[in-house]
């Protein structure tokens, strides 16, 4: 009986400790996106009428999803951009749809395999979007 009150309080004791343990959900889920985003690609766009490729790039096991932001300090500046699946399509993912992304990150592809070849497509929101500064993160 001695055996288990010992073993019992020196659980306790471990449990007990700061920084001893598992990590909670939050902090694993924040570590995950530090690393993602850790890996983040510095672009800059120049204002075309037309869509600028970006790429052929690999998807890493860094990040599950294909995710971009803007660094600018003009506000109302946005891009909108689309990922192409180069080995299967020429348009773009989303039913050829772009989605509109400023300076938080944002998902341009979800769920995309490690090791699939994309380009991505980026185009202005309007011609405030003139020369802009942005990282994708894969």
């Amino acid at each position: 009986m001695i055996r288990k009150e010992a073993i019992a309080a020196a659980l306790f004791t471990v449990a007990a400790l700061p920084g001893v343990g598992v990590a909670p959900a939050s902090a694993q889920s924040s570590a995950a996106a530090v690393s993602c985003y850790g890996g983040a690609r510095t672009l800059t766009y120049h204002y075309n009428p037309a869509a600028v490729a970006y790429g052929t790039y690999t998807a890493s096991s860094r990040c599950n999803d294909i995710n971009l932001r803007l660094i600018t300090d003009e506000p109302g500046v946005f891009l909108d951009a689309c990922v192409v699946f180069v080995d299967h399509t020429s348009k773009c993912n989303n039913d050829d749809a772009y989605t509109t992304h400023g300076t938080e990150w944002g998902t341009v592809a979800t769920d995309v395999e490690d090791g699939t070849h994309f380009v991505l497509r980026v185009h202005a929101y309007d011609t405030d979007a003139q020369n802009v500064t942005f990282q994708i993160a894969y």
